[in-house]
């Protein structure tokens, strides 16, 4: 029996990485496709932070952080995950917030009320072309000038791959990872083409958030599951503890 992971490439393979360690057949199907956007900077405000959501943000614009001058300043990462990439690409001063964007705005505010960060300097948000919220808009109400700068898109895959197809087909799937609502909603859409939707919803679904869950029940699966923090460690506990209650 297999976990299906399907997170975008690179991610999805620390993710089998960590998975096997822990004993588990993996299937990858990424269904979401990272495609960098070139980047233009034509503001001419000087920065006082970067704001990143995605690891996928610093690696679409990696080669040019030096020439920008962005790594000097002190980036706020959503998550551990995040943060760990903007350290790989040279970030010296990196501030983590609890792993998701709300938590990522009052970590900001906070900064701002305790003087870490000025309130009154521009921040530059680096972000994928599809938000599920408007964290600049929030900030923006907070009192910060916060530039969005669109640094890459995740297009959907269309078709799983035939090994995925063929797991479902033979009950050999055991439970889905899911990470973004992007990404349940692109894994719906192929499974459908496919013609596995009914197989694939009959199994547990383990969500990063609660709001990735409510893609996952609104289309029919009746076994969701949401880790209790938005990190992988919890998302595996989430799938240990599905795994067991399938077995019991």
């Amino acid at each position: 029996m297999s976990i299906l992971v399907t997170r975008p490439h690179p991610d999805n393979e620390a993710t089998a990485g960590n998975l096997r360690a822990r004993g588990h057949v993996v299937l990858l199907a990424p269904v979401l496709k990272f495609e960098p956007v070139a980047f233009h900077d034509d503001s001419e405000a000087g920065y006082g932070a970067v704001i990143v959501t995605s690891a996928n943000a610093i690696r679409a614009i990696a080669p040019q952080l030096r020439e920008l001058g962005l790594l000097e300043l002190p980036l706020f990462a959503v998550g551990e995950h995040t943060a760990s990439a903007a350290r790989d690409a040279g970030f010296g001063e990196v501030i983590v917030a609890g792993g998701d964007a709300a938590s990522l705005r009052e970590k900001i505010i906070r900064s701002a009320r305790d003087k870490v960060l000025k309130k009154k300097s521009t921040l530059l948000y680096l972000a994928g072309a599809d938000l599920s919220r408007d964290l600049g808009g929030e900030l923006g109400a907070e009192g910060f000038d916060v530039v969005t700068q669109t640094t890459y898109r995740m297009a959907p895959v269309k078709h799983l791959p035939r090994e995925v197809c063929e797991g479902f087909a033979a009950h050999g799937v055991e439970a889905v990872l899911h990470y973004s609502r992007r990404s349940a909603r692109a894994f719906l859409d192929a499974a459908r083409v496919e013609g596995v939707e009914i197989s694939a919803l009959a199994i547990p679904q383990c969500c990063l958030s609660e709001t990735v869950a409510g893609v996952l029940r609104d289309a029919g699966a009746s076994q969701v599951l949401v880790a209790a923090t938005p990190d992988e460690n919890a998302l595996f506990d989430t799938l240990e503890r599905a795994l067991r209650t399938r077995l019991a």
